[in-house]
């Protein structure tokens, strides 16, 4: 089988600095890493930070000798992973005494204002905005003389991807390029290395036609036409594949075939598919069971006690919709007194992209949002909210074994995976409360309880009838929840887009 090289902003691993100068290695954050780490062999378990040459995850398999020759290139993200890299030859972490589960790893050094221009203010403060539809337009976006030097670095990032994407790639070799940190790569990979088989896969929504507009028209122009130097463009759900092609008919020359699901631009056809992304059962179970969840879920039952329990875990992210959310609960304890005393919410909204302004703004309403109820609501044996923002994953794990019910109210979101964890690992079947604007809603809606994510009254009103749903009922819902959860693995995801490379 050909070698596969997949590219990414953030790697299967990072790396800490010791204060002697030594280097510890951990599984590298965030659902992507999660989603390819089950078919590259990378580590899959967030767990404690390990020396070097250490496994990250007892047990994790590499790929074995039939597998193909998996490269990941990603960028250095800390001076910790620039020192690794440096330390490494040709910045190949694999040959650098690091276990990183069998794929072959090079961490790009990409000067450090650079990487800042075109993670925090092209590919975070823009095209993330854009995809997910969060500008306040009175006031943004403002694309001056600043936001074109920003551009600038965004083209140089995405270079130097192609850049080593084209000299470490044998002939004929496929590379899969991942997500909106990355939409020029393709079409300047392709011109490197015309041999290359080159796939695209956006994790995001994409935008419809009238907000992609708010681009400027030439960098709007240049993303699409850098996603159309990939062979294959894949997305998450039916209607972000819709919403490209949709945006396609902007590009001058361009031919879109909506029966073949096609686009010709300069010569070249791009074929568009659509890849679901669900959950490794097997490797979710197997870890809810280790004994630091085990711990947890008894600490945590031991802090509620019996009460019923709505559990969200979030990433604190704009698009996530945690205000709303907590303004549904503290709604449902007033237009439902019955529940005081009774339900208790555990919401986990753990740090995101706090570099950038509407971020730390987003975190503290959230924060006061949460200290508003406790204050009003809570009595001296009962704590309405729990809220925890500092990142734990065996604890967020544990929540989803004792949820009754999980919300899950983005307000645009590529899939969301949570929707399709919780679930899976709920010991007694739980309700699922999810935003019809969700990626994950063209699944699992015949079994979840939908709701408009800007309607704070309709969820308060779901949530009230989650709570009040025959645990019967809820446990039927479920086992159909993680039947269709299930149905689409990251082995299969990731193997359908190297099959659609032909």
């Amino acid at each position: 089988m050909s070698q596969v090289l997949v590219a990414s902003n953030r790697g299967p691993v990072s790396f800490s600095l010791s204060q002697d100068g030594g280097l510890a290695m951990r599984r590298g954050g965030g659902g992507l890493v999660s989603g390819l780490a089950a078919v590259t062999g990378a580590p899959r378990d967030p767990g404690p930070p390990r020396p070097a040459g250490t496994s990250e995850l007892a047990g994790t398999a590499s790929p074995s000798a039939h597998d193909p020759d998996v490269l990941w290139v990603c960028a250095s993200l800390s001076e910790a992973d620039r020192t690794a890299a440096r330390r490494s030859p040709d910045g190949r972490i694999d040959q650098a005494g690091y276990d990183t589960g069998g794929a072959a790893v090079r961490m790009l050094d990409i000067p450090p204002a650079t990487f800042d221009r075109a993670y925090n203010a092209v590919a975070n403060s823009t095209l993330w905005f854009v995809h997910h539809l969060l500008y306040d337009t009175p006031r943004n976006p403002h694309f001056d003389a600043r936001a074109r030097r920003d551009w600038q670095s965004y083209e140089a990032y995405n270079a130097a991807f192609a850049d080593a994407l084209a000299r470490d790639a044998a002939n004929g070799a496929k590379a899969a390029i991942q997500d909106y940190h990355l939409s020029l790569a393709p079409r300047m990979l392709r011109e490197r290395r015309p041999d290359l088989r080159i796939a695209h896969f956006s994790h995001t929504p994409w935008a419809p036609p009238e907000y992609y507009k708010l681009l400027p028209d030439d960098i709007g122009l240049q993303i699409l036409r850098g996603i159309l130097g990939a062979d294959h463009a894949g997305f998450l759900t039916e209607r972000w594949a819709s919403a490209f092609l949709d945006c396609c008919e902007l590009v001058p020359g361009a031919r879109v075939d909506r029966a073949a699901r096609t686009v010709t631009c300069s010569g070249h056809t791009t074929h568009v598919g659509v890849h679901g992304l669900g959950v490794d059962e097997e490797a979710l179970r197997r870890r809810a069971a280790q004994q630091d969840v085990v711990e947890r879920a008894r600490a945590l039952r031991e802090q509620v006690g019996d009460r019923q329990l709505i559990v969200r875990i979030d990433r604190t992210e704009l698009s996530k919709n945690i205000v709303r959310g907590l303004a549904a609960y503290r709604e449902l304890l007033v237009n439902h007194p019955e529940w005081r005393g009774r339900v208790v919410h555990l919401a986990f909204a753990y740090p995101s992209r706090y570099d950038l302004p509407e971020y730390r703004e987003y975190t503290a309403a959230v924060q006061q949002m949460a200290g508003q109820i406790t204050d009003e609501f809570g009595t001296a044996d009962w704590d309405p909210l729990i809220l925890q923002v500092n990142d734990d994953y065996p604890r967020s794990l544990a929540a989803y074994g004792l949820a009754d019910v999980l919300l899950v109210n983005p307000i645009r979101d590529g899939m969301n995976l949570v929707a399709k964890e919780g679930p899976v690992l709920s010991e007694r079947g739980c309700a699922l409360v999810l935003s019809r604007e969700a990626g994950a809603a063209s699944e699992l809606s015949d079994d979840a309880l939908m709701v408009n994510p800007f309607d704070v009254s309709q969820t308060a009103e779901t949530l009230h009838q989650a709570l009040l749903m025959p645990r019967a009922e809820r446990a039927e819902r479920c086992a159909r929840l993680t039947a269709a959860a299930t149905a689409l693995p990251p082995q299969r995801w990731f193997a359908d887009q190297l099959a659609a490379l032909g």
